[in-house]
């Protein structure tokens, strides 16, 4: 692809809050709230302080490797093809989860349209799900999101500029408003016990279950189109850096704004765990009397989730059509358009699967959960990858090697482990037992290649599954406060997790070997210029 071509900063900085400023916006505050109280305020930093340690290990390795759906790519690079089969297909399951929490969120908010003719919406939830009616139309906006990649990228940098915009400037007017019109500072409370009225552990447990992780997870989409960034060794960074700090500014100001604006009245009947909004903003505004502000908040509603799902589309294709390069997926899904540079097989392919998985999991909550937890499976990767491929490779070229990856791989691989596990029992257990699902593929395909090299792939990913056994194992033996059987009290179990996840880091990092995969990795990089 031509360097004019290619996307600027402005343009990535834009598909990254397009991607960022999804439907996280429009339920999280509320959903972390009733989860945690006013310390949900908390549950922001501190998914913030997860995410950016994350992204931290990527920046270096997008830099290292800017090629489309890179994010696939990087643990097989440094242990082999099943690690990197774990690894991307734990990212693409999250991912395409995206695209129908996305259509979840807008049909959610259209189910509580407050005008008469709008009527016909109210049938589209039944007890918080979306209701088989309310199906068609998610499924109609899965189509719509998909249609729309089906031509250039250029045309998507062009969307994708607009709706951000728009997405910015909506989420800063309800905080003005709500915030000028009715805040009560008195909801955060007088002491540490009213602030923290469920205790310090609702305050981790919130940040993935809540949709937290979810809601800053798309810095990935930054990554995942590397190949089509201009000046990427510089704008790669950059634009994670950016889009990730305006959004974490964004989502703080909507939690605290979220908390003041509802009525004392109210929480004095119900208390936080008992909020119950069907359009979280929508419904505050409404009762503020703000009605111009509520028809806005219905009409981002619509934009807002359009806009992430639009760019999930774009990202969750690419990771896709990844999987086939390493022979372990069928040849057509990473046939590529010649014309617009674009995998619309695969994209067709994610369409029906979320059409599929919604037809599952039909509440955002849980789409979130899922996505969150193997999101942060996948991440586990991430730091034992960066820090191998350093020792691999200590020549390769790097136009971002910073001194403190020895500190915050380790950290980030701690602190990936312990969200992992404040995802809660069952949910833990589940999205592993869906990722095992991918593991059919991978053994078929390798009976297809008279099983290459087998052995040597398993050793390189033994430790992230037996791993994976172990969080399952913590999770269920883990404190009550996250549905465990209270065996491990907390905070013990965070003590406990830590330090194996330190074991394990070290363990993946010793695990390393050379592949042709690696051999891969160094043609790629030696067209990166320092």
């Amino acid at each position: 692809m031509l360097e004019k071509n290619k996307m600027s900063l402005f343009s990535l900085v834009m598909l990254g809050l397009s991607s960022i400023i999804g439907s996280g916006w429009l339920f999280g505050a509320w959903e972390a709230t009733t989860v945690a109280g006013p310390a949900a305020i908390i549950s922001w930093i501190v998914g913030a302080i997860v995410i950016g340690a994350i992204a931290f290990n990527y920046i270096e390795l997008g830099t290292m490797f800017p090629e489309s759906g890179g994010m696939s790519h990087y643990a097989q690079y440094s242990h082999g093809s099943l690690l990197g089969f774990i690894a991307s297909w734990s990212n693409w399951v999250s991912l395409v989860t995206i695209i129908p929490i996305e259509a979840v969120a807008a049909v959610q908010y259209m189910s509580s349209w407050p005008w008469a003719w709008a009527n016909w919406t109210n049938h589209f939830m039944h007890h918080n799900e979306i209701s088989t009616r309310g199906l068609l139309v998610v499924f109609a906006f899965i189509v719509v999101f998909t249609l729309l990649n089906f031509w250039s990228v250029k045309f998507l940098t062009r969307f994708t500029s607009f709706i951000a915009i728009f997405k910015l400037a909506i989420p800063l007017l309800t905080i003005i408003m709500l915030v000028s019109t009715g805040f009560h500072a008195e909801n955060f409370g007088h002491s540490v016990a009213t602030f923290m009225p469920y205790g310090s552990a609702k305050i981790f447990a919130a940040t993935s279950i809540s949709g937290i992780i979810f809601s800053y997870n798309a810095f990935q989409t930054v990554i995942n189109v590397g190949s089509e960034i201009r000046d990427s060794k510089r704008n790669i960074g950059r634009g994670i850096a950016i889009s990730l700090g305006i959004s974490i500014v964004i989502y703080l100001l909507l939690q605290i704004t979220f908390i003041g604006a509802v009525s004392p009245a109210l929480i004095a009947k119900t208390g936080w765990h008992g909020l119950n909004f069907q359009s979280p903003f929508a419904d505050l505004a409404i009762l503020l009397g703000i009605h111009w502000l509520a028809v806005l908040l219905y009409l981002d509603a619509f934009i807002s989730p359009f806009g992430t799902g639009v760019s999930f589309v774009a990202s969750c294709a690419r990771t896709l059509a990844a999987l086939k390069q390493n022979k372990h997926m069928p040849p057509i899904v990473g046939k590529m358009n010649h014309q617009y540079n674009i995998p619309r097989v695969a994209m067709a392919i994610n369409a029906v699967v979320s059409m599929l998985l919604v037809s599952v999991f039909r509440s955002w909550g849980t789409l979130a959960s899922v996505i969150s937890t193997a999101t942060l499976i996948a991440y586990l990767t991430g730091p034992v990858t960066v820090m191998s491929l350093r020792k691999m490779a200590p020549d390769m070229n790097r136009p971002v090697h910073s001194p403190w990856m020895k500190v915050m791989a380790p950290l980030s691989f701690v602190l990936a482990s312990l969200a992992t596990y404040w995802a809660m029992w069952p949910t833990t257990i589940k999205v592993i037992g869906v990722i095992m699902l991918g593991l059919p593929f991978y053994f078929y395909y390798e009976y297809r290649i008279h099983w290459e090299n087998t052995w040597a792939q398993f050793k390189g990913s033994l430790w992230l599954i037996i791993y994976l056994a172990l969080l399952s194992l913590i999770s269920f033996l883990g404190s009550r406060e996250f549905n465990g059987i209270n065996v491990i009290p907390y905070p013990l179990d965070f003590v406990l997790i830590s330090a194996l996840a330190l074991i394990f880091y070290y363990w993946g990092i010793i695990s390393r070997f050379y592949s042709k995969y690696f051999s891969r990795a160094k043609r790629i990089n030696q067209d990166v210029q320092l």
